[in-house]
């Protein structure tokens, strides 16, 4: 940025999206005109060994944000959020769709305009696939692949942010923006084609090993919940849901919760903050036992919502 864009001042600053004073005291001294709220706990086995962690910088650190935006009239208010926030079967999913809920109820009182957008994987992210692979090729294998029916959408860095930009210009306050992340694609596939273009054979001079699906994993990810529905905007890659909103103090209620149980003493049971997580995203299905009974197979609510993609891509 220094070198491409000399005259433009950057600020790098440092701090926890938990510590709300300390957010207030930056936002006081900066004024920002735009926000991209990208800060989040992403990985979702850790995120389902540690929910309350998960909740309080994905729950609580989204609701500090976006409450000094409002509170310093921010213009523009963007959240990155993800495909696993659609009918969520782990926690990381759950609380990015509590966050989604968070910017669209603040939104309905404020001046400042709140929306999210949501997509998939981006490929050469951090904890990307793609190196992981390519270490395993390097070493020689084997190549590991959690199931032979892993699906996902993956899109590139540059396209992810430009649309990412994008959807913040086109905003008008409360939506869920959806990015076209084109046709979903066979993590095995992806790892025989790896293998290939390193010059190897798959299964011959590489092996691919099956690890099975990690807590919290669902074989395939969603764009969209069926009650959302999809409508296209004038960027020919860029979709919105219809808007569900809770009222803001409905919201504040259920922060509250939150708020006493990372205060306990004692560390809350990990069902505990999934019945919480539970209660308010109703839609999240754990695979934790005491909570609900999670299914693995396609479901009426994913095709749906690859049924409204495909006719989105069609047309």
């Amino acid at each position: 940025m220094k070198k491409n864009y000399p005259d433009i001042p950057l600020v790098p600053i440092i701090a926890d999206v938990q510590d709300k004073q300390r957010l207030t005291g930056l936002f006081k001294q900066y004024r920002p005109q735009i926000v991209f709220h990208a800060a989040a706990h992403k990985h979702v086995p850790m995120m389902e060994a540690n929910p309350l962690e998960a909740a309080k910088n994905n729950i609580l650190g989204t609701h500090n944000i976006a409450e000094c935006a409002h509170e310093f009239a921010v213009e523009r208010f963007v959240m990155v959020s993800s495909d696993k926030a659609v009918n969520p079967t782990n926690v990381m999913g759950a609380t990015k769709r509590a966050a989604e809920m968070i910017v669209q109820s603040l939104d309905q009182i404020s001046n400042t305009s709140f929306t999210s957008v949501r997509f998939g994987n981006v490929l050469g992210s951090r904890g990307s696939v793609i190196p992981m692979f390519k270490r395993q090729i390097e070493g020689g294998g084997p190549v590991t692949v959690t199931h032979p029916e892993m699906i996902r959408y993956f899109m590139t860095i540059p396209e992810a942010v430009q649309l990412v930009i994008q959807t913040g210009a086109i905003a008008t306050g409360g939506e869920v923006f959806i990015l076209d992340m084109g046709k979903p694609v066979k993590i095995v596939d992806l790892a025989r084609d790896l293998i290939r273009l390193s010059g190897l054979e798959p299964d011959k001079d590489i092996k691919i090993v099956y690890s099975g699906i990690r807590p919290g994993e669902k074989l395939f990810e969603e764009l969209l919940t069926t009650e959302e529905g999809a409508a296209g905007t004038k960027h020919d890659r860029i979709y919105v849901g219809v808007p569900s909103h809770l009222p803001y103090l409905e919201i504040k209620r259920m922060l509250h919760q939150f708020e006493h149980l990372a205060l306990k003493k004692e560390q809350p049971a990990s069902n505990e903050v999934k019945q919480l997580l539970k209660d308010w995203v109703t839609t999240y299905r754990s695979s934790d036992k005491s909570i609900s009974k999670q299914d693995h197979v396609l479901d009426e609510a994913y095709l749906a919502s690859l049924e409204i993609m495909v006719t989105l891509d069609n047309k």
